[in-house]
């Protein structure tokens, strides 16, 4: 267990600078950043990629993907998406380019999938399929969650490929009524599963060969997974989770390792009441940095651009709930320093683009993207 990693996210939150917001700038501790909005009228955007000439490919939960130009101007909605349940939380979900774009032009995306024609029994399924001439040719499910349940919440649905491109990650929730699923291993709820690009399943994954496991999972006990990203130093990757009310987490999750939803967690049920047993147990992880109260975080990334020198290696997280962008200082595995960035609306996600620049979606009806740079 990571007890010496655990840092009170409510020492961060008092010593922490708190950044003030204004139509067109925000001051922070290290840089004044421009924020403008480059595009809108996106119904609730969740996931985006990186194409070239500044191009990126955006999904809307509503279940669309479309191109966005660097100027902001939005394409028609991409053709030959499968059928997509639409349904509270779940939709359309993230979208990542093949390590090999340039050369194979295959996009991966994550959804919720119905058990049958217009059924209300979903899971996350994840698709494959080539991107050409604004239509997906060659579509292929190469992962769909066990079991399917009713209820259209906590999917998870965010995906990242390994720093060498070898594995795909996928986060999952816990679906909000099957939260003990978590802690078994029959089931793809409330865990965190790595495959290969292909869909099939790596042979050192800790639980292969294990009586009734799913050999899909990499690690269990988790709430619902909303933020994944490579740190870029170590190659590892990390993960942030939705807390109930509180209790939102940062972790670095390892083969085979427990992180006790909903055994121990920081939150409480909703209005009030206990989950769990507390805080701590032997055997399962304790998070390396939580949100008490919770900031309801989204997404995540390292920044690792050049145009917010003094940011190499910092998380950066966000906030639907909080309506912020938090950056959390590193020191290897440690948060040391936490800075909120108050922007006034809900983000989904963050990314850092190809000129170093920083990402927002914003969760709403009129969606839209920011682009965060350097004031002048």
């Amino acid at each position: 267990m990571k007890k010496a990693l655990v840092l009170a996210s409510t020492l961060a939150f008092t010593a922490g600078y708190t950044a003030s917001a204004s139509a067109e700038t925000l001051q922070t501790r290290w840089a004044d950043i421009q924020v403008e909005t480059l595009s809108e009228g996106l119904n609730h955007p969740w996931g985006i990629a990186f194409l070239s000439n500044g191009r990126m490919l955006v999904t809307e939960r509503a279940g669309h993907m479309r191109i966005v130009e660097s100027d902001g101007n939005k394409g028609d909605p991409i053709e030959g998406l499968p059928e997509i349940k639409v349904m509270r939380q779940g939709g359309l979900m993230d979208v990542k380019l093949s390590p090999d774009y340039e050369n194979d032009q295959i996009i991966y995306f994550s959804y919720s999938e119905p058990e049958s024609e217009g059924s209300e029994i979903t899971s996350t399924a994840v698709a494959k399929a080539r991107l050409q001439d604004n239509t997906l040719h060659d579509l292929e499910v190469i992962f769909s969650q066990y079991p399917k349940e009713q209820g259209g919440r906590h999917y998870g649905g965010r995906m990242i490929f390994s720093a060498d491109g070898e594995y795909l990650f996928l986060g999952l929730g816990d679906r909000g009524d099957r939260q003990d699923d978590a802690q078994t291993l029959d089931n793809h709820t409330g865990k965190l599963i790595r495959i290969y690009p292909d869909g099939s399943v790596p042979e050192d994954n800790p639980f292969v060969g294990e009586e009734g496991a799913q050999p899909e999972i990499w690690s269990y006990g988790h709430r619902n997974i909303q933020g994944m990203d490579i740190q870029p130093d170590t190659g590892l990757m990390w993960a942030v989770e939705h807390g109930p009310q509180g209790g939102d987490e940062v972790n670095l999750p390892e083969a085979g390792k427990n992180y006790g939803w909903p055994v121990v967690t920081h939150g409480e049920q909703y209005g009030g009441g206990e989950v769990g047993i507390g805080f701590d147990k032997e055997g399962m992880e304790l998070p390396v940095w939580h949100w008490t109260p919770s900031i309801a975080v989204s997404g995540m990334a390292f920044y690792d651009g050049n145009q917010f020198p003094a940011w190499q290696g910092n998380i950066l997280a966000t906030g639907l709930r909080g309506q912020n962008l938090a950056r959390l200082e590193m020191d290897g595995d440690r948060v040391i320093h936490e800075e909120d960035m108050d922007l006034g609306q809900r983000i989904r996600e963050v990314r850092i683009g190809p000129d170093g620049n920083i990402y927002l979606l914003t969760d709403h009806e009129n969606g839209k993207i920011l682009r965060l740079s350097p004031a002048e």
